[in-house]
């Protein structure tokens, strides 16, 4: 018999859709649906049309229900993931003026500087909004096309992200969560509401922006008739309110007031980010310090260049991506779009310590050390922020839980433990921002906490691989930061 009672649980990312159907009582993954997006765009550049992600969660929908082989009214609920931070402007019809821009488009780099500036600095964001505006921050890219585009701007009926967008198609209603709102910068992680100020600073009407619910689980309305026609399931079933792909993995993972508190996370993906959920507000203009889906909080940092920026170095040199080498003398820092963390966006990569017996191996060996050097850089901030001390034995023998699409490859494991020393949990299950939003959906259509469920889950859920603990390379650590510090603005910050 099949389940009676399935949830969809949708990913919309940067480079595709997938919709994971999931058994809402035992979590078990009965198919994922995918489709592909198209990003577009250069010199810093990176878009892409939202009817793309419409068209993509309606093939991706179809294509889970057929590998599925479960009656479409056996569906109770639906959630949206999304790619965090892209700026969605539409008109009075709700369709887009221009295509979105994307978390990764550094275009927006001075309008963040500006606004930064214009508040009184780093600190001052941060205590407001628990984030400092870098260019992938969508009030950067709101100011850059207000200065860009004015006509489009003034043109502009209503202003959401990614996910918001997805979810207003399913439901009918503007509705966004305080994770992914908190990814805007014009939402204060202080007051749980948009901040009047900082949106009179951007030139931004409230009544612009979708009304934030309590929580990513809460149901933003049901299925209206010209959505369920589109996908093809019931119309009325529950829509929850969604959140971003960061808060939904955290949630995948088990992470928040009802399960993992303060547990490092690392994903290894188009960008590499560091986050966990804490009940401590974080205070670090290094972080960003978003709001978790659930109520708690959820600090964070992203690197731009992860496994793409590996992948090309590979490419470049002719070689697997796993044919590598520990890097020698080599130190490659491959920031090949410009660099989040540090704020280095207008940076390119930068290769030094060549000779003559470096290999090819070793210089993609020493891409992979300057990816993961970056991103666990930014988790000694991210434990600091937590109120945990990374040089506590016990903080530094906490496991690091490792996601993405980096997770499942053995060169990028490997690189991970050997520079950072710690125990790596690589989890079962490999679809965690779809399996977050399932457990959304199903929250959404029982009142049950999202994170409780995924527990409850868990316990009937894939096995997670435990790895254990080697010994920390301190002499490439040492390397690879000396380089990054001591590296001069022409180098890695100037203009190109």
């Amino acid at each position: 018999m099949p389940p009676r009672n399935v949830v969809i649980g949708v990913d919309s990312s940067t480079q595709s859709t997938k919709a994971a159907f999931v058994d809402a009582g035992t979590g078990r993954l009965l198919a994922v649906g995918r489709a592909p997006h198209v990003v577009t765009g250069e010199a810093g550049a990176r878009e892409t049309d939202p009817e793309v992600w419409w068209q993509a969660l309606r093939d991706a929908v179809a294509a889970g229900l057929k590998e599925a082989g479960v009656p479409a009214e056996s569906v109770t609920g639906i959630a949206v993931a999304g790619q965090q931070h892209g700026l969605v402007v539409l008109d009075r019809a709700g369709r887009p003026l221009r295509p979105a821009l994307l978390w990764n488009d550094t275009r927006s780099a001075p309008q963040a500087a500006a606004l930064t500036a214009a508040l009184g600095g780093p600190d001052a964001w941060t205590a407001r909004t628990g984030s400092v505006p870098v260019a992938a921050m969508t009030a950067s890219k709101w100011q850059w096309l207000r200065e860009n585009e004015p006509e489009t701007a003034a043109a502009t009926a209503a202003v959401r992200l990614p996910h918001d967008f997805l979810t207003e198609r399913l439901a009918g209603t503007a509705v966004t969560d305080p994770g992914d709102a908190s990814g805007t910068c014009w939402y204060s992680t202080a007051t749980g509401a948009y901040d009047p100020e900082l949106l009179e600073l951007l030139g931004l009407d409230a009544a612009l922006l979708p009304e934030v619910a309590q929580s990513g689980a809460a149901r933003a309305g049901s299925l209206t008739d010209e959505a369920a026609a589109a996908l093809g399931l019931p119309a009325g079933i529950a829509v929850a309110a969604g959140t971003g792909d960061n808060m939904s993995a955290a949630v995948g993972l088990g992470l928040g007031g009802a399960g993992l508190l303060d547990h490092p996370v690392l994903s290894l993906g188009t960008s590499g980010t560091v986050f966990a959920a804490s009940r401590t507000r974080p205070a670090s203009p290094a972080l960003s310090g978003f709001a978790a889906a659930d109520g708690t909080y959820l600090p964070l940092a992203c690197t731009l260049n992860c496994t793409l920026a590996v992948d090309k170095v590979a490419a470049l040199l002719g070689l697997d991506r796993n044919d590598a080498a520990p890097g020698g003398e080599a130190v490659i820092l491959p920031y090949l779009d410009g660099e989040r963390t540090p704020d280095l966006p207008t940076a390119s990569g930068l290769l030094t310590g060549l000779r003559h017996d470096t290999t090819a191996q070793q210089l993609l060996g020493a891409a992979y050390e300057g990816a993961v050097v970056t991103v666990l850089r930014a988790l000694d901030e991210l434990l600091r922020a937590c109120g945990l001390d990374p040089a506590d034995p016990e903080v530094a023998a906490r496991p690091l839980r490792l996601i993405g699409g980096g997770a499942q490859g053995h060169t990028w494991v490997e690189t991970v433990r050997r520079l950072s020393g710690r125990p790596v949990i690589v989890p079962g299950s490999g679809e965690l921002v779809a399996l977050g939003a399932a457990a959304l959906a199903a929250a959404a259509a029982t009142g049950e906490d999202p994170v409780a469920t995924v527990t409850g889950w868990n316990a009937c859920g894939e096995a997670d691989t435990e790895l254990p603990a080697v010994t920390r390379d301190m002499d490439t650590w040492d390397r690879v930061n000396s380089v990054l510090e001591r590296a001069a603005a022409p180098l890695l910050g100037g203009e190109r």
